[in-house]
C-alpha cells in the first residue's frame, strides 16, 4: 500500500524492515537511511547510540504524521547546510515536542542528502522506563553540554530550543510569543565555530491549543507539567504546519565573552526568529 501527499512524496508499507518481529518498511525511508551520512557500525549502531533499525521504524511512523496527517510545508530548507556542522535554533509551539519531531522529519525527508537532526532531550525523559533508551536509539541525546559539543565537532546538526520547557508551556493565546532564551547555545556556537540556522515553527499552537498546564500532576509523573486542551488530552488535531528556515547567522568571538556580549548575540537570533514568526503568520493568513 502506498500513501502520497500530493507533493511528490510516497509513503509505502512493504515487507523488509523488521522491528521486534513486526514487519514494516517504507521504501523511501530505507533509501534515505542508505544515504544518511552517519557511520553505523557492524551492528547498525552509531557512536552516539543511534540505531539504524530503530531510526527506520521511527522515521516510518514520523513520515505518516509529517506527510499524511499534517502535510507539513517547509520553506527555505536550502538555507540548511547540506554537509558540515550546523545548529538549528527555533521557537517552541504546542504543549508537547511536536515541533522537534517535525523539524527532525524535515531534515530527513527534505534534505539532499538526508540529514539527521539531533536534539537534547528533556531530563525527565531519561527518568521514564524505556523512554531514555528509545530516545537514544532514535538519535536524541541527554542534555549534557559535552555531548552537544562533540556532536558539532563531528560535523552533525544540533537542534536547539532556547526557550526550553517554558516554551512548550505557552498557552494558546501566547503561541506566537517568545519567552526568555537561554544563552548556552550561543557559547556553544562560538566554541565550535558553528553557524546558526534560525527557524520558525508555526501551527503547533493550533494543533495542540493549550488552555492550562497541570504542574502538580506533572511533577508527580516526573514531567514539568501536563498540558490541557479543550478536549483535555494533548492529542494534536489535524491542522497545516509550516517550518521556515532562515539564512545562517555567523557570530565571531570566544565562548568566554562577557555575558553582555553573549546576550546581545542571543537577542539577534531571537529577533530574527520573531520576525520569521510574524512574516510566516502573515503568509499563512493569506492562503
Amino acid at each position: 500500500m502506498v500513501f502520497g501527499n500530493g507533493h511528490g512524496h510516497g509513503l509505502g508499507l512493504g515487507a523488509s524492515l523488521r522491528y521486534d518481529g513486526v514487519v514494516w518498511t517504507d521504501p523511501e525511508v530505507e533509501d534515505r537511511l542508505e544515504r544518511l551520512e552517519i557511520p553505523f557500525g557492524p551492528r547498525g549502531i552509531d557512536p552516539y547510540g543511534a540505531s539504524r533499525k530503530e531510526l527506520g521504524l521511527f522515521m516510518s511512523l514520523l513520515g505518516l504524521l509529517y506527510k499524511r496527517y499534517f502535510q507539513v510545508r517547509v520553506h527555505g530548507v536550502e538555507n540548511v547546510p547540506q554537509r558540515g556542522r550546523a545548529m538549528l535554533v527555533g521557537n517552541h509551539q504546542g504543549g508537547v515536542a511536536l515541533d522537534g519531531a517535525m523539524v527532525i522529519a524535515s531534515m530527513f525527508f527534505e534534505m539532499e542528502p538526508p540529514r539527521l537532526a539531533q536534539g537534547m532531550a528533556e531530563k525527565f525523559i531519561y527518568m521514564l522506563p524505556f523512554a531514555s533508551e528509545w530516545a537514544t536509539r532514535c538519535g536524541q541525546l541527554s542534555g549534557l553540554p559535552e555531548h552537544a559539543e562533540r556532536l558539532l565537532q563531528d560535523e552533525r546538526i544540533l537542534m536547539v530550543f532556547p526557550e526550553g520547557a517554558r516554551g512548550t508551556a505557552k498557552l494558546y493565546w501566547e503561541r506566537h510569543s517568545l519567552v526568555h532564551f537561554g544563552t548556552g547555545f550561543m557559547r556553544l556556537a562560538l566554541a565550535t565555530g558553528t553557524p546558526i540556522v534560525p527557524f520558525a515553527f508555526l501551527g503547533g499552537g493550533e494543533a495542540i491549543p493549550t488552555v492550562m498546564n497541570l504542574y502538580r500532576i506533572g511533577k508527580l509523573l516526573g514531567a514539568p507539567y501536563i498540558p490541557v486542551t479543550p478536549w483535555l488530552l494533548p492529542v494534536p488535531r489535524r491542522v497545516p504546519l509550516d517550518i521556515y528556515y532562515g539564512e545562517p547567522m555567523h557570530f565571531t568571538g570566544s565562548e568566554t565573552e562577557e555575558d553582555a556580549v553573549i546576550e546581545g548575540y542571543v537577542d539577534q537570533v531571537k529577533d530574527r526568529i520573531a520576525h520569521m514568526i510574524e512574516d510566516g503568520e502573515r503568509e499563512r493568513g493569506e492562503r
